[in-house]
């Protein structure tokens, strides 16, 4: 019987505790997890890596994680690429209107469910 791979989801938070505690959560579901501290070489970090899944915080250094995803968006190779985006400001719900939307928001600190919900829900569609 064929092994059916595991989804693939890479995160790109700055902040090395998040990371290391949404690997844990995703891991221990049954995800496979890259994690990287910063989006400076998003498109070949995606090439590469070819998640099915992409975490991104709002906030990176000298970078806005929305304008990322707007690129990612926008990109022809990469727009059917889910994008969660994650952040502890109350109005990154507001994210979901812009042009290049993230897929879905994620409000830190989050409980493990509505992260594992949310990937779910992502993965699903």
């Amino acid at each position: 019987m064929e092994k059916i791979m595991a989804k693939r989801i890479l995160i790109v938070d700055d902040n090395e505790l998040m990371t290391e505690v949404m690997t844990y959560i995703l891991t221990g579901s049954g995800y496979e997890v890259i994690a990287l501290n910063g989006g400076d070489n998003i498109f070949n970090d995606i090439k590469t890596v070819r998640p099915d899944l992409l975490i991104l915080d709002a906030l990176l250094p000298g970078m806005d994680g929305r304008d990322i995803c707007m690129l990612i968006k926008l990109n022809r190779d990469t727009q059917n690429l889910p994008v969660i985006i994650c952040s502890g400001n109350d109005n990154i719900d507001d994210a979901l209107s812009q042009k290049g939307a993230p897929n879905d928001v994620l409000h830190k600190p989050f409980n493990i469910d509505n992260l594992i919900e949310k990937v779910e829900h992502q993965l699903a569609a």
